[in-house]
């Protein structure tokens, strides 16, 4: 969500962004909607101004002729006034539903762009491997080593669903552990998080009312399943005034995540690239408000995930993802995307995203700023681990031709020492 006044003001720079975007923004409509929510909150104001200065003039009225006279006319005021209040409630509905509309403006160093082909390669760490044997996929290493269950998974939860079984289980723990301790070594303070939250928290952070068809809620759409611990992290401090001594407030939890992955029918059916239910560590960031606080935090963010993906010896890129790409609050956004021999292709692990004030406004996380006037915080967030994806590089990368997998070394210790799995 964006300033209103702003909105009204540069319309011509917000529906830019709504067309770079590829979202729906009706220019006109707000205008127009906002031009009505104007007059409606003035009339409102007036009537009230008035119906307060007759209330005055009743108590102050000695004959009793002149205070019926008022009080009669207090009371077709009064009835106006009812009628002006239903009507900006009315308007105001309609104003509230538009803005959830409006696009957050990316940042000038984001790409133009229609789709994910657009986004651009900014840097590259290791090289993929050449194999010198016949290399396999994850699916047949997890099989073969015990370590991930596709037809049982599927017997029991459907399509698109798995068991990660003994050291499968051991090894998706001992990566949540290195990049919990990571980030606990970087001073991001550890949560346990709801996973069911309100529509209100939903909205808040952006994935309501746009990516509805993404999530699971329940029947009366009251309570939803969250896609990313983002959403109850982002919305920890909703409703709140956050002590400007206290920011960075740098905040991080493992959860549980379900998506539908609506309109990948047929995309990614085999394997664990795209799942409904998967394990994430989270980071989240609010920041005072200001562009050069929210550029140095999105690089580290960004260094964090870089880090831990060194750490597992992983050959990874980094794009800047373009505007038609971007989400709908999104300002600026790039994606990790590590190499995954199968796909003989990098895939997406990680995205990290600055939103500025977008959820914040949604959200009311609000900071003193000069002269102690409240202003809202920036957010931002990005990806510390997503597994079981991740495992799909890690077991391909690492395998060897006698059909282990080398365990990286900055991970063994949260193996319990183990070197190869196989």
């Amino acid at each position: 969500m964006l300033d209103p006044k702003f909105v009204r003001d540069n319309i011509e720079k917000v529906s830019e962004a709504a067309r770079n975007k590829r979202v729906s923004f009706d220019a006109a409509r707000y205008l127009e909607v906002y031009e009505a929510r104007s007059k409606a909150i003035e009339m409102t104001e007036t009537l009230r101004r008035q119906r307060n200065e007759g209330t005055e003039a009743v108590k102050k009225a000695k004959e009793k002729a002149e205070r019926d006279d008022l009080v009669q006319k207090m009371r077709a005021v009064g009835e106006d006034l009812s009628k002006a209040e239903a009507h900006l409630r009315d308007v105001e509905s309609a104003f509230d539903a538009l803005l959830l509309t409006v696009p957050s403006i990316p940042s000038e160093d984001t790409p133009v762009g229609t789709s994910d082909a657009d986004n651009v390669e900014w840097r590259t760490w290791g090289a993929p491997r050449a194999f010198d044997f016949a290399k396999k996929d994850h699916i047949e290493l997890g099989e073969k080593l015990g370590l991930i269950d596709f037809p049982r998974g599927t017997k029991v939860a459907g399509s698109r669903s798995y068991f990660l079984t003994g050291v499968g289980a051991e090894l998706e723990r001992a990566i949540h552990s290195l990049a919990f301790d990571l980030l606990k070594e970087r001073g991001y303070v550890p949560m346990s998080v709801p996973v069911l939250v309100r529509a209100s928290a939903m909205q808040g952070t952006g994935y309501l009312p746009g990516g509805a068809d993404q999530a699971y809620s329940t029947e009366d759409g009251q309570m939803w399943l969250v896609g990313t611990s983002e959403v109850p992290l982002a919305s920890f401090h909703s409703d709140e005034i956050v002590d400007p001594a206290k920011l960075p407030v740098k905040i991080c939890a493992h959860s549980s995540c379900f998506r539908r992955e609506a309109g990948a029918h047929g995309k990614d059916t085999k394997g664990l690239y795209r799942v409904h239910q998967f394990q994430k560590i989270e980071q989240v960031v609010l920041c005072e408000p200001t562009l050069e606080a929210s550029e140095k935090l999105h690089a580290e963010l960004l260094k964090n995930a870089e880090d831990i993906l060194q750490m597992l010896e992983l050959p990874y890129r980094v794009v800047k993802v373009c505007t038609g790409d971007l989400g709908q609050g999104q300002v600026k956004k790039h994606d990790i995307e590590t190499w995954m021999p199968s796909r003989d292709a990098y895939g997406e692990t990680h995205s990290c995203s600055s939103f500025h004030d977008y959820q914040a406004r949604r959200l009311k996380i609000r900071t003193k700023g000069e002269g102690g006037r409240s202003v809202f915080v920036y957010t931002l967030n990005n990806t510390a681990v997503a597994t079981p994806r991740l495992l799909i590089p890690l077991l391909e990368n690492h395998q060897t031709k006698d059909g282990k997998v080398r365990v990286p070394k900055a991970l063994q210790k949260h193996l319990g020492g183990r070197e190869w799995i196989g």
